[in-house]
């Protein structure tokens, strides 16, 4: 069955000699087409022979941006970066310019190398020429913070935005869902067994705690008897063993729950959040 992208692709290809467009444009609308349908093999061929053609550079900015555009959504960030950098060489407004930079922000955010795209914002903010983007980099600042996986700081941008604003809101509520790992270990310091109950490992919990009183009781009741080296040999190797398993695993426990948390609300973005996302 052919699809309605595929139909509206013909009806272009057909109409447009007789609207007295010239092959540029023809070339420019069918790689779009292209892109729309998700064929962004055939669309990066059609807007590299666009640019091959296009002596005047009169699509320039267009092509390598969209090509970067599908690049992006195949995933091959680095080959992506190459092409926005490309547009923005080519850039004719300010606009332009800062459409460009902001793509590559986002394919920072996207690939996690979040200092980068930090360090790309900084420079932004800093641009007289973009003081009208004041809220936008604040947004992707927002976006990047999520991707850090900083919800109180990404709250705080947002924030800057509207006290009301819709991701504001989900960070906080992310931010207040989430565990102290600082909070899990000290609480396994004094009591073992507390940091996993703490994330709701109860079961753990349980065990963490039975096996520290018995290598604990045992321990002291060596050292009572005057049995110093089985008390040393189980304090040593048993008692010390499982009381320091038990802070690591409530460090754990409390770093899996956040990521459960985080994986949760970034899977919620991705298909029920509708505004713009890297």
């Amino acid at each position: 069955m052919i699809s309605v992208n595929k139909i509206l692709l013909i009806f272009v290809l057909i109409i447009a000699p007789a609207f007295g467009q010239d092959y540029l444009d023809t070339q420019f609308i069918k790689g779009k087409v292209l892109f729309f349908n998700g064929e962004y093999f055939n669309a990066i061929t059609e807007m590299k022979r666009l640019i091959f053609f296009d002596k005047e550079k009169k699509y320039a900015y267009e092509a390598n941006q969209l090509i970067g555009e599908c690049y992006k959504a195949g995933a091959k960030f680095n080959d992506a970066v190459i092409y926005f950098s490309k547009a923005e060489q080519s850039a004719r407004s300010v606009e332009e310019i800062y459409d460009t930079r902001i793509s590559i922000v986002k394919i920072n955010i996207l690939r996690r190398t979040n200092l980068r795209a930090s360090t790309l914002l900084d420079a932004l903010e800093k641009d007289q020429r973009f003081n009208n983007k004041k809220n936008d980099i604040c947004y992707w600042r927002g976006w990047n913070y999520i991707f850090s996986n900083e919800w109180d700081s990404a709250s705080q941008q947002f924030s800057k935005i509207s006290p009301e604003h819709q991701l504001k809101r989900l960070c906080d509520s992310i931010d207040n869902k989430q565990y102290s790992v600082t909070e899990a270990k000290l609480l396994s310091y004094f009591i073992p067994g507390a940091g996993q109950f703490y994330t709701g490992n109860y079961f753990s919990g349980l065990l963490s705690l039975g096996w520290n009183i018995l290598w604990g009781y045992t321990t002291i009741t060596a050292f009572n008897a005057n049995r110093i080296f089985d008390g040393i040999v189980v304090g040593e190797l048993l008692w010390f063993r499982f009381y320091n398993g038990n802070n690591q695993n409530a460090k754990k426990f409390a770093i899996e729950k956040n990521i459960e948390i985080s994986n949760e609300a970034l899977f919620y973005l991705q298909h029920q959040y509708n505004g713009e996302k890297p």
